[in-house]
């Protein structure tokens, strides 16, 4: 799908004039992919990267992005709570709340990796992720700094 450089409305496959504005249609450049890496898909990284570091070793920052978040709120029901309960009488682990936590944990990563991918990022650095309890809700919050990463030249 193609279209008009000079209006924006949509071209017809093999025109040569656009039918809105009656501009000429040349042929656009084919992208240029980036050279091949062993270790990363074009455009670098075939999935959001994330690191809690400022930096990625290997490669350089090319461009910041701003700031991303991602929050998620859980709670157990009424079931959960009742096995929390016994679990907790017994000592140990309470797994149906540490299962809870777990699930929030990612689903505030995914959030961060969605966001950083719709503004154009490959990467996540200083990613800070925090906990709190609000009358048994458990909120998982992360936030760090989208940006666009490329390898390092090699020397």
């Amino acid at each position: 799908m193609s279209f008009c450089q000079k209006c924006g409305a949509q071209l017809t496959e093999g025109s040569k004039f656009c039918t809105n504005c009656g501009a000429l249609v040349t042929a656009q450049p084919q992208p240029v992919a980036p050279p091949p890496h062993p270790h990363l898909t074009p455009p670098y990284l075939a999935e959001v990267f994330v690191v809690t570091t400022p930096t990625v070793p290997g490669y350089r920052i090319s461009r910041v992005l701003g700031i991303v978040t991602g929050m998620s709120a859980r709670t157990r029901g009424v079931g959960g709570k009742f096995v929390a309960g016994i679990q907790s009488m017994v000592g140990g682990e309470v797994s149906a709340f540490t299962y809870e936590i777990e699930k929030a944990k990612s689903e505030a990563l995914q959030r961060v990796k969605e966001q950083a991918r719709q503004m154009g990022a490959n990467a996540v650095i200083g990613l800070d992720m925090e906990s709190s309890d609000l009358q048994g809700i458990i909120i998982i919050s992360a936030s760090g700094t989208a940006v666009i990463i490329e390898p390092e030249p090699s020397t």
